[in-house]
């Protein structure tokens, strides 16, 4: 048996259902995410949901990785007005090749968790769907239960010997 739920936590759901619906509107309205959407670029993501929240996880991963590159960038800058220009040379070329082999690794971690991120999406989508279903549960069939309960009574059995 189920237990219902307190009075209290629907209305709290109701209410944070009102609250998040309010923000996707405000963002939806905004004049510059509509210039986005209606953007060719925009469209193509909007028919591929996995890819933008695949680049948006790309995204917001690799900025730390850019921000010390850059970071780095302008350090050595500053060490090439004091003279060393072949060093600059060295560091930012091996920089280069390491945020290189940094970002490709967040090409596949972003991937695979985006595929996560969905894959999460769904199950809990899922369960909360068939938990709080409108519809009645099942009826099992007491057949089904006896014909397994006795195979396993048999594997018991077979286990003891």
């Amino acid at each position: 048996m189920a237990k219902e739920e307190p009075p209290s936590v629907s209305k709290d759901l109701q209410k944070f259902q009102r609250n998040l619906s309010l923000l996707i509107k405000s963002f939806q309205n905004n004049s510059k995410v509509v210039a986005f959407t209606k953007s060719p670029m925009g469209q193509y993501l909007d028919r591929h949901p996995f890819l933008a929240l695949s680049m948006l996880v790309f995204v917001a991963m690799s900025a730390v990785p850019v921000g010390f590159f850059l970071l780095l960038v302008v350090l050595s800058s500053l060490a090439a007005l004091v003279g060393v220009l072949l060093l600059e040379g060295l560091v930012i070329s091996v920089g280069g090749v390491t945020l290189l082999c940094v970002l490709c690794g967040l090409v596949f971690i972003s991937l695979a968790l985006s595929g996560t991120i969905i894959v999460c999406y769904v199950v809990v989508s899922s369960l909360i769907n068939y938990w709080f279903s409108s519809r009645p549960p099942a009826k099992q069939n007491p057949s089904v239960d006896c014909q397994l309960a006795m195979k396993s009574a048999g594997l018991e059995g077979l286990y003891q010997e």
